[in-house]
């Protein structure tokens, strides 16, 4: 189980908190030539299959689980952020070799995005559209500004995100 939180635009940081459950039989299905492996498709599309989790920004979010030797190549446009977190296994991307639990983040410098691999391996992939707002953090909390955070903070303390009873 992955569990992710996604920034949000600030036009829409204050819609109404969702969770979006994607179990495995909900998310779309790609399988690859040969018997190679499959793309599964938790949101935006691969080839035409469609994931089922809705976003405010476009992005792609995809399980990837590949047979020893496949070799995959992904295509999103270059101004995009892509990230890959390797679950399972050892990969080659872009002819760099990667473990299991590294996080690689890429380089907005091509479309094209090759994956081999080296055994059988698991990876999620991260890629969207860049929003291009400042970032204020602070513990739970992902706003543009500090004010933000601080009316975020007050908003728990006094209630308005529901409270947890005993």
């Amino acid at each position: 189980m992955v569990q992710l939180w996604v920034n949000l635009p600030a036009a829409y940081k204050m819609s109404p908190p969702k969770y979006q459950e994607i179990t495995k039989e909900k998310m779309g299905r790609y399988n690859l030539e040969n018997n190679s492996g499959e793309v599964e498709v938790i949101a935006g599309n691969y080839k035409d299959v469609k994931g089922p989790a809705s976003t405010f920004t476009p992005m792609h979010l995809y399980k990837l689980r590949l047979k020893k030797d496949a070799n995959l190549e992904l295509n999103f446009p270059i101004d995009y952020n892509t990230a890959m977190l390797i679950i399972e296994g050892q990969a080659t991307i872009n002819n760099a070799k990667v473990q299991a639990d590294h996080f690689v983040l890429l380089k907005n410098d091509g479309e094209k995005i090759e994956v081999t691999a080296n055994e059988e391996v698991i990876i999620l992939v991260l890629s969207g559209e860049p929003i291009n707002e400042p970032i204020a953090q602070y513990g739970p909390f992902l706003m543009n500004t500090w004010e933000e955070i601080e009316q975020a903070i007050d908003d728990v303390n006094s209630g308005k995100f529901g409270v947890l009873e005993d």
